[in-house]
């Protein structure tokens, strides 16, 4: 907001758009209230002269004509500041004229990490990123009661939507909240985008997802799995990923290396909700080794997922697998010119040089372009495992 006049938040639903957007600003006007969409529709641009600026256009999409009085307003004054936009995920996919190319800026909102929650937002602070790749782990805070594997995964299993995140839920109520969240994501949100899809192969596949959450198993896995052809998983991929629901984290690639796999890395973007629509507890997950394993991995993304779209330049994160599994790196991530941070994600409490062969490989195959590798674990050490190779709780990024 301090750079352009019109900023649209995007992301999943109930991650707290319209919350945080309307904090922001002088003036809020929903357009899904009648008397407040009639007016917009009249006039847009009378609408939004009107308001006071900063303005919050929440749900916009009951009103479309107004991303084109947006428009106008943004090319007579580019101030930076004046228009916020919240609504619908389907709206911006259901539009077939999206008017405000060039003149409104996307930002994606997320869940809320645990450093929001500890109330750790020090912008002057050094991305946990950056700080690894300096080497600086001096720099790196550490909480004098770090969690265990079983607080990791119950923060895991709580997830990070605000209404359950900020609250003190019971587990029953917690439960509640995302049946209903899903029940509402496969019927009426996925109804609206694409009224054929089968809300019954769709959860199907959605649990598919769950319980492969952070791996890479092979599409036909999760098609046989849900029990559909290629064509309707692919297209139910998509649906998610539009939805905000489902990101893929793409396999790197280099000229260094060779026969590396191609197959993306799947995520949920919650790993609450993940939980849910795999109908697994805390419990579950703790008594099977690879699912701990995943869903450490995968709550691990959600903390650092936010980071990486605020850095600048903004890095591009990747998965490393080498066909037949011979070697494999959780996290590359790319700071730009090549050079990269390499992260794998350890469900235990002591890691050892034995953990990190991976990246002790891949700092060999790069060279100065490897600028650190981090084994993040579940204990309280943190520690230099060799060369530009770290042992580092998950907590230090929000202690």
């Amino acid at each position: 907001m301090g750079e352009f006049p019109a900023v649209l938040i995007t992301g999943a639903r109930a991650t707290g758009k319209t919350t945080t957007a309307a904090q922001r600003v002088e003036q809020v006007d929903r357009l899904d209230a009648p008397g407040v969409a009639a007016a917009y529709r009249a006039d847009p641009d009378a609408a939004l002269r009107r308001a006071s600026r900063p303005v919050l256009l929440d749900e916009w999409q009951e009103v479309p004509e107004v991303l084109a009085a947006v428009k106008r307003a943004v090319d007579r004054d580019q101030t930076p500041g004046q228009f916020l936009l919240t609504g619908s995920v389907r709206a911006e996919l259901t539009n077939e004229l999206w008017a405000g190319t060039g003149r409104i800026v996307r930002t994606e909102i997320f869940g809320v990490t645990e450093r929001e929650l500890a109330g750790r937002l020090d912008p002057d602070q050094p991305a946990f990123l950056t700080t690894l790749a300096r080497g600086a782990l001096d720099q790196l805070g550490m909480a004098t009661s770090p969690p265990d594997i079983d607080e990791y995964l119950r923060l895991a299993v709580r997830g990070g939507f605000p209404e359950i995140a900020y609250r003190q839920r019971s587990d029953r109520a917690r439960g509640l909240w995302l049946a209903s969240y899903l029940d509402d994501l496969l019927t009426r949100d996925a109804a609206v985008l694409d009224a054929h899809k089968d809300p019954a192969k769709l959860r199907r596949y959605l649990h598919a997802l769950a319980l492969n959450i952070a791996g890479t198993p092979t599409d036909a896995t999760l098609y046989q799995a849900a029990n559909v052809d290629a064509k309707t998983a692919a297209g139910y991929e998509q649906l998610l990923e539009n939805l905000y629901v489902l990101t893929q984290v793409p396999a790197w690639s280099s000229n260094r290396l060779s026969r590396l796999t191609k197959a993306a890395k799947r995520y949920l973007i919650d790993t609450g909700l993940a939980a849910a629509a795999a109908n697994l507890t805390l419990a579950d997950i703790l008594a099977d080794p690879g699912l701990t394993g995943r869903f450490f991995d995968a709550y691990a993304a959600t903390q650092l997922r936010p980071e990486l779209a605020l850095m600048y330049p903004r890095p591009v994160a990747h998965h490393l697998r080498v066909e037949g599994g011979r070697r494999e790196v959780d996290l590359v991530v790319d700071l730009g010119a090549g050079r990269v941070v390499a992260l794998e994600f350890k469900a235990g409490s002591a890691p050892r040089a034995d953990d990190a062969k991976h990246l002790f490989w891949l700092r060999d195959q790069l060279g100065d372009d490897f600028l650190a590798g981090v084994v993040i674990h579940t204990g309280p050490g943190l520690f230099e495992l060799g060369d530009r190779i770290y042992a580092v709780p998950l907590c230090a990024m929000w202690s």
